[in-house]
């Protein structure tokens, strides 16, 4: 599933109309990184170059020049036939014009010469500025290069700016088009949870679990996940970013698995805890519980208007409360929220913006306040509880609990909308499912 060319035309479109009259914007692509000796990493496109273009290819650059007649400039490398054959087709000049949309493009070995023509006598600079060392050591050398001719004409820039204001908060909201592809992301990983679920039994090792996820999102064309797996059984689950993956897994063991595809480049993102033989025990049941509840909470809050942070504040309230009750802290309600008691147990936020980088981008505050969400704003929802395991403040009992139910959330006109409803969450739910696998 793949946005078409007309998505990336109009936000350029959108994002050249509220770039300044005379300004030109510049956005490089990302490159390829060496692994080992001759091998290379999977090539990911940078976000915001990709939300631009479409374009898959390393090295290129894009830049946006405002004015009376908005154009758009592709710089790539060009056609090598006899390359191709060993690393695939290229695009070169005349593709990025005939199949991605650009006014006119050229080979990246002019790109010294024509930049510096480019912003001569621009408005304003715009470009990632202290994003990339390669790209600020390049914008210098252009500028350095249009000051010597000064003297012949020549005008720098006026000012220079940070392009991410307006990119990041363009990408904030998503449009119809990348709502249904985040949709199709979250229910591949959603389904990959559930065979995730019925794979697993006592003396299973995490990695088996983490090949499910992978093999059956791969299977659907997601082939790579956005994020490395987190496949923590039992006690690794009190450490909040596992990623060995390495370990068995025992029976009594709760299994938390926090995986997502990506999807045209659109990130999903889940969590799920389950117990490894498919019955929790009376206190995984008690913290389970208490995470869920938090996690509907927040849900329910979703909506248009309300206070990004009151979701985190609400999921504070609701299991520092619970953790009372279950004997875990001590004291009143409000003091330990104001002390932060509650942090020994849950030390992150309740979530974050998604879309194509799993921590999307998009300011959080705006103006000095919270940001109120607003409809095509998608975000995780993601309380959790980890006891742990040397905790000895708590009975034996608890220790080496970590519960995270995480889901992906949109902000719709109504209300919301969960993208990660395909894979179960209540308890009665996940325990019957695996019982049927059993």
């Amino acid at each position: 599933m793949k946005l078409d060319q007309q998505n990336y035309l109009e936000r350029r479109k959108q994002l050249l109309a509220q770039m300044p009259e005379g300004s030109v914007m510049v956005i490089a692509a990302e490159s390829l990184k060496t692994r080992n000796n001759d091998a290379e990493y999977p090539f990911r496109q940078s976000s915001n170059f990709y939300y631009l273009t479409g374009f898959n290819e390393p090295d290129a650059l894009l830049v946006l020049a405002r004015g009376a007649a908005n154009l758009v400039t592709l710089f790539c490398p060009p056609r090598d036939p006899e390359m191709e054959i060993w690393t695939g087709y290229r695009a070169g000049p005349e593709g990025c014009v005939k199949r991605f949309g650009a006014d006119q493009a050229f080979n990246l070995d002019e790109i010294d010469e024509r930049l510096p023509k480019m912003i001569d006598g621009a408005s304003q600079l715009l470009y990632p500025i202290a994003r990339d060392k390669a790209l600020d050591a390049r914008v210098k050398g252009w500028l350095e290069t249009l000051g010597r001719s000064v003297r012949s004409g020549a005008v720098l820039p006026q000012t220079l700016a940070d392009s991410d204001r307006l990119l990041h908060e363009m990408r904030l909201f998503k449009s119809a088009a990348e709502i249904e592809v985040m949709q199709r992301a979250a229910t591949i990983s959603a389904t990959a949870h559930c065979q995730a679920m019925l794979t697993c039994k006592p003396g299973i090792n995490e990695f088996q679990l983490e090949s499910v996820i992978q093999a059956y999102c791969g299977s659907q064309g997601a082939r790579f996940q956005a994020y490395t797996p987190i496949v923590a059984g039992g006690a690794n689950a009190c450490i909040l970013h596992y990623i060995e993956n390495d370990q068995p897994i025992a029976d009594g063991d709760l299994v938390l698995i926090d995986a997502g595809c990506e999807l045209d480049n659109y990130a999903s993102d889940i969590t799920r805890t389950f117990p490894a033989n498919g019955r929790f025990s009376e206190e995984q049941a008690a913290i389970y519980d208490l995470v869920l509840k938090a996690n509907e909470a927040c849900i329910e809050a979703v909506r248009p208007g309300t206070c990004w942070d009151s979701l985190h504040q609400l999921s504070v309230r609701i299991l520092t409360q619970g953790l009372i009750e279950l004997g875990l802290l001590q004291g009143d309600l409000d003091e330990l929220i104001e002390s932060g008691a509650f942090r020994r147990f849950y030390m992150h936020r309740i979530g974050h913006w998604l879309g194509m980088d799993v921590h999307d981008v998009g300011d959080y505050r705006v103006d000095g306040e919270w940001r109120k969400l607003a409809p095509g704003i998608v975000t995780t929802i993601e309380p959790g509880i980890y006891i742990a395991p040397d905790d000895h403040s708590v009975e034996e009992r608890w220790r080496g609990i970590g519960v995270r139910i995480e889901d992906d959330v949109l902000v719709t006109e109504q209300g919301s909308k969960v993208l990660t409803a395909g894979v179960p969450k209540l308890r009665s739910e996940i325990e019957a499912l695996m019982q049927n696998a059993g």
